[in-house]
C-alpha cells in the first residue's frame, strides 16, 4: 500500500511539472502576442478550485490527466472570435508559434534536465571506436545470421563506423525487418543480414547480441553470499570463468547456467591485481525463472566523469536527438504493423515507473522526467486534430490555400480528433491494466 501511495504521489509530481511546463509555453507565447487567455487549467472537467489573476482563471480541475490553456476565440465558431485579442484574430504564423510553444518548451526542459545530470555525473561504457560483439545467443537472430563473438561491427545499414548506441537504435526499432551488417573477422570484411525478432515483453526488436564490455560487480544478491564469502567485492572486474574470457554479462550467466551447480573457477581483478577462486553456484528463482547463480549483480564497467556546461549541453542534445529518432522509429514500426502498440505506456505504468525512479534516487527520477518530457513533446506534435501538431497542420493547410477552411470542416476535424484521442486514452489504460493483471 505504501508503494502504491508513493507511485501516485511521484506520478502527480512528474505529470504536474510536465503539465505546468507545457501549458506555460502556450501561455507565455499567447501573452507575447497579446492573445487573451481565459483559463489555465491543471486537469480537465469540472473546476475544483483555483484563483483569478487579471483576466485568467488559474484552476485545478477534476480529471488530473493533463491540462490546457483556453484562449478567447480558440475553437471554430467561438463567439469570441470577433474579439481583436482572440486567437483566431491573430495572423496564422503567430497562432502556429503559440501552438508550437508547448512542445518546444518540453524539448528545452528535456535538454536542460539531461545537461544538468551530465554536469553532476556522466556515465560512459568504455568501448572501442568500432564496437566488438561480446555475446551472441545461440538461438538468436544475430547467431542465425552468422554473427559471432569477437566480430567487429564496421557498418550497419548506411551507418559506417557505428557506435553500439547506433546499433542498438536500429536493432530495437527494426523488429521483423532485415538489417544489413558488415563486420571484420580475422582481417576479412563480411556481410550478414540480421532480422531482429519482436520481443513481446518490451515491444522492441531483439537480435540477441551484446557489445564486448568489461564486466563489473555491481553488488550482491540478497540471500546468496557465495561470491562475497569468496572475497569478491563490489567494483571488481570479472576476467574469466573456467578459462573462458568474459566479454559480457550475458555470457557469464550462460556459463554459470551450464555448470548445473558444479564448481567454477573464477578469475577476477581487484584494484588491478588478478585473483582466482573456485565457487559452487546455487539454484534460485529470479523473476519467475530458476537460474544457477553465484550471488552477484553485474553491470558493464562504467567510467563516471563530469562534463562542463558546453559539453553537457551538446551531449544532452545528441542523446535527446537519438531518443527522438527511436520514438519515431517505434511509431513507424506500429504504422507498418511490425511492432505492437502494446509497447506504449499509459498513466498507470508511468506512475509505477515514477515511484520506482524516485526510490532509486534523484538522478533516476530526473532521467525519467527527461524521457517523459521528450515523449510528451513528440506526442503533441503528431498531426492529430486537437493536439498541437493538428493545429499546426490545419494552419499550414490554410496558409497554402490562402483562406480559412470551412467552419463545418474544422468542427468535424476537431470532433474526429477528440474521438481518436479518447480511444488512445482508453487503449493505454486497458494496456496498462492488462500488464498488471495475472495472465489467464
Amino acid at each position: 500500500m505504501l508503494a502504491f501511495l508513493q507511485n501516485v504521489w511521484w506520478y502527480l509530481v512528474l505529470i504536474g511539472v510536465m503539465i505546468l511546463i507545457h501549458e506555460l509555453g502556450h501561455f507565455w507565447a499567447a501573452r507575447l502576442f497579446d492573445v487573451k487567455v481565459d483559463v489555465f487549467s491543471f486537469g480537465f472537467g469540472p473546476r475544483l478550485f483555483g484563483f483569478r489573476s487579471g483576466e485568467t482563471d488559474f484552476r485545478f480541475s477534476a480529471i488530473l490527466f493533463g491540462g490546457y490553456v483556453k484562449m478567447a476565440g480558440e475553437q471554430p465558431g467561438d463567439d469570441a472570435a470577433a474579439d481583436p485579442r482572440s486567437f483566431q484574430a491573430h495572423p496564422r504564423w503567430q497562432r502556429m508559434c503559440i501552438a508550437f510553444a508547448g512542445p518546444a518548451i518540453n524539448i528545452v526542459l528535456a535538454v536542460v534536465l539531461l545537461a544538468g545530470l551530465y554536469m553532476v555525473e556522466f556515465p560512459k561504457i568504455p568501448t572501442p571506436a568500432s564496437p566488438v560483439v561480446g555475446y551472441v545467443a545461440p538461438d538468436g537472430a544475430a547467431f542465425q545470421a552468422g554473427i559471432r563473438e569477437g566480430d567487429q561491427v564496421v557498418q550497419i545499414e548506411d551507418t559506417t563506423n557505428p557506435t553500439w548506441e547506433d546499433i542498438a537504435l536500429k536493432e530495437v526499432s527494426s523488429a521483423r525487418r532485415a538489417l544489413q551488417v558488415w563486420v571484420l573477422r580475422g582481417g576479412d570484411r563480411l556481410h550478414f543480414t540480421v532480422t531482429p525478432a519482436y520481443e513481446e515483453r518490451q515491444g522492441i526488436g531483439y537480435a540477441a547480441w551484446a557489445q564486448e564490455t568489461e564486466v563489473q560487480i555491481a553488488g550482491y544478491v540478497t540471500g546468496i553470499d557465495i561470491a562475497e564469502q569468496a572475497g569478491i567485492k563490489k567494483g571488481d572486474l570479472l576476467v574469466s570463468v573456467n578459462g573462458q574470457r568474459i566479454r559480457s554479462t550475458s555470457r557469464l550467466h550462460e556459463v554459470i547456467d551450464q555448470t548445473k551447480g558444479t564448481p567454477v573457477d573464477l578469475v577476477y581483478s581487484h584494484e588491478g591485481v588478478e585473483h582466482q577462486v573456485s565457487v559452487s553456484p546455487v539454484r534460485r528463482e529470479i523473476e519467475g525463472q530458476e537460474r544457477w547463480m553465484i550471488g552477484v549483480a553485474l553491470e558493464p564497467r562504467l567510467e563516471i566523469t563530469k562534463l562542463a556546461l558546453p559539453q553537457a549541453v551538446v551531449e544532452s542534445c545528441r542523446q535527446n536527438l537519438q531518443s527522438a529518432k527511436l520514438i519515431f522509429k517505434f511509431l513507424e514500426g506500429i504504422v507498418e504493423r511490425r511492432m505492437s502498440p502494446k509497447s506504449l505506456e499509459g498513466p498507470i505504468r508511468i506512475a509505477q515507473l515514477s515511484g520506482q525512479a524516485a526510490r532509486e534516487g534523484p538522478a533516476t527520477f530526473f532521467g525519467l522526467m527527461t524521457a517523459v518530457s521528450l515523449n510528451l513533446a513528440i506526442f503533441n506534435l503528431l498531426p492529430v486534430p486537437i493536439l498541437d501538431g493538428g493545429v499546426i497542420l490545419l494552419l499550414l493547410v490554410e496558409m497554402l490555400l490562402r483562406r480559412d477552411l470551412d467552419l463545418r470542416v474544422k468542427e468535424a476535424v476537431v470532433k474526429a480528433g477528440f474521438v481518436f484521442l479518447m480511444m488512445v486514452v482508453v487503449f493505454v489504460l486497458y494496456n496498462d491494466i492488462s500488464k498488471i493483471l495475472p495472465p489467464g
